[in-house]
């Protein structure tokens, strides 16, 4: 089997799954049957956040991979009727792309429903109708748009941000496990991210993470001028609110620059400002954190027109964040060696200039 073909079951397991802010619980299942499987120790923080644990080395710096798993969706309210209820919408969609009559489907039982008309005066707040009474009660409800297919070497997809960094995630730490490599990573899946970070920043808060920890955060990120789906993995060097540590994005530069002596990996670099994402977060609660991402079209499901699309990815971009992500976990034991090239390059060219500006002086 390819890692192509492995990536793409491994996600789709995932993101098969609906799920939206603080109703993450049948993705957060399914990752904790697939780490049983590999044999991964996984257990839930006092917020339902799951942290994923791989510590096959006591004296290694923990590297702590980040990703949430939630996606824009609607929460029920309360029922207005039979087949109507009122949701208010979790996350950030342009309000020209709340269309009534736009297929939505309700959570529990996958009910076929309507979105119906905004109340006036109320933040994101609909009424949902359905053709039929649910014999469970929904707690939720997501777009109707297929769940999973990869066409033409992209994975589509309703929640690609940020099932797709899960997986990813995933995918890192059962390659470092099978290989039985020295390494300490620790998966951090948080949730609702969607709605301003709240698992990320309760997590950072109590310090259930180790504050030597150097966070990666892993997003999707809506393709932007300067970078290109296809084109590998994004050293993402900030965000719409801050910029990253700079040595932390450093070090993933330079491992990115090993593996790109071959020729199957490739990356870009790019400060992806379209959005916030948890790096952000950790870092204001003293974490080093660095992020990457790859490119995502149709970003939280905005597609042309005004219509609610499939988000999509590369296959060979996911790929290759788990390249990177995976050789970033073998190369932390040379974290400050890696750290130190730039200011040792930096130096060695002082010393040749020195002399040189000297005498033309």
């Amino acid at each position: 089997m390819t890692k192509e073909v492995a990536f793409c079951r491994l996600a789709e397991r995932l993101l098969r799954h609906p799920t939206a802010p603080y109703h993450e619980h049948a993705v957060r299942d399914e990752v904790e049957r697939i780490c049983a499987e590999h044999g991964l120790t996984c257990a839930r923080d006092q917020f339902g956040n799951l942290l994923v644990r791989l510590q096959q080395s006591r004296t290694k710096r923990p590297l702590a991979l980040a990703a949430h798993l939630d996606h824009p969706g609607f929460e029920i309210l309360r029922k207005l009727g039979p087949t109507r209820w009122l949701a208010q919408f979790k996350g950030g969609v342009p309000d020209h792309f709340f269309r009534r009559g736009t297929p939505i489907r309700l959570i529990p039982g996958e009910i076929s429903a309507r979105l119906g008309s905004r109340r006036m005066n109320k933040e994101r707040q609909f009424e949902i109708r359905a053709r039929l009474a649910p014999p469970v009660s929904p707690t939720f409800a997501v777009w109707d748009v297929p769940d999973f297919a990869v066409k033409r070497g992209r994975i589509y997809a309703r929640a690609c941000d940020d099932l797709i960094g899960a997986a990813a995630i995933l995918a890192t730490l059962i390659e470092l496990k099978k290989t039985r490599a020295p390494v300490h990573v620790i998966g951090v899946l948080s949730r609702a991210e969607e709605v301003g970070f709240h698992g990320a920043l309760a997590l950072a808060a109590t310090g259930t993470l180790p504050h030597d920890s150097l966070v990666i955060s892993l997003e999707t990120s809506r393709e932007l001028p300067g970078v290109k789906m296809g084109q590998g993995v994004i050293l993402r060097v900030g965000d719409r609110a801050s910029v990253f540590d700079s040595e932390a994005t450093r070090f993933l530069g330079e491992v990115a620059n090993e593996l790109a002596t071959g020729k199957s990996f490739t990356f870009q670099r790019g400060l992806m400002g379209g959005g916030t994402c948890e790096a952000t977060a950790y870092q204001e609660f003293g974490y080093r954190c660095a992020a990457v991402c790859i490119a995502l079209g149709n970003y939280h499901n905005c597609g042309p027109g005004h219509r609610i699309r499939s988000e999509y990815v590369s296959v060979a971009d996911a790929c290759g964040m788990v390249d990177l992500l995976t050789q970033a976990a073998l190369r932390m034991c040379g974290y400050e060696e890696l750290v130190k090239r730039l200011p040792d390059r930096l130096r060695r060219l002082l010393r040749e200039a020195k002399p040189r500006l000297a005498k033309s002086a």
